[in-house]
Parts: structure tokens; C-alpha cells; sequence
């Protein structure tokens, strides 16, 4: 586990420091190699995942390039590249959503680091 991104997470004030934590904790559960750092300020994963505490929610980020339409409606957002899930308590994670969606990038991710 990356030192930066842990004194991120520890930074976040509640409920997005239990929020952020939890969904730390899927990504590296569900990809065991993956590779963690900080980039633009927020938790990056290999170019497709990204974690950010805002003021009043924390956004999971998914690169979603490659993906199709129907896809690619899981997620809030319009951008091209990149789209999200919002989470404002920590009851709003459902686990086996986030895992398959996790999964569902990886697998069409055209480049495996696409945005590094």
C-alpha cells in the first residue's frame, strides 16, 4: 500500500475517510498487483481507477474507454474518457456492484494504462 495515498485517506474527514477506505480496499482486493500512487492530487489506479474525498461525498473514478454505451451507463457523469460513482455515507458501497464494475473496466480497457 502506498504511504501517499494512506495520509490522503487519513486527511479525509467523516464519513469520506471510511468511504475512501472501503473502496481502497476493494480495488486492492480485487486486483492484488495493482499498481497504487498518487497523481493529480487524488489516489490513482494503473491509469483506470481513481478515488477523490470531496466536500460532502467521495467520487470511485473508472476509465471508460473502450467500454460500450450500455456500459458505460453504470456511471454519473458524461466525460469521454472518464466517468464515476458518487458515494455520500458509507452504506451507499455495494460491494458486489463496485467489484463487477472494477472487473468490467479491466476487462475492456483497450490499454491497460491508458491514462498514466
Amino acid at each position: 500500500m502506498n504511504k501517499e495515498v494512506t495520509a490522503y485517506i487519513k486527511k479525509q474527514k467523516s464519513p469520506q475517510k471510511q468511504i475512501c477506505n472501503k473502496l481502497r480496499r476493494l480495488i486492492l482486493k480485487t486486483f492484488s498487483k495493482i499498481d497504487e500512487k498518487m497523481k493529480m492530487g487524488v489516489p490513482w489506479y494503473e491509469g483506470m481507477y481513481y478515488i477523490v474525498g470531496l466536500k460532502d461525498s467521495v467520487n470511485l473514478g473508472f476509465s471508460v474507454k473502450g467500454l460500450f454505451k450500455k456500459d458505460m451507463d453504470n456511471f454519473t457523469g458524461n466525460g469521454k474518457f472518464m466517468r464515476h460513482l458518487k458515494f455520500k455515507e458509507l452504506k451507499e458501497v455495494d460491494e458486489k456492484k463496485v467489484v463487477r464494475l472494477l472487473k468490467l473496466v479491466k476487462k475492456k480497457a483497450k490499454c491497460g494504462s491508458c491514462f498514466k
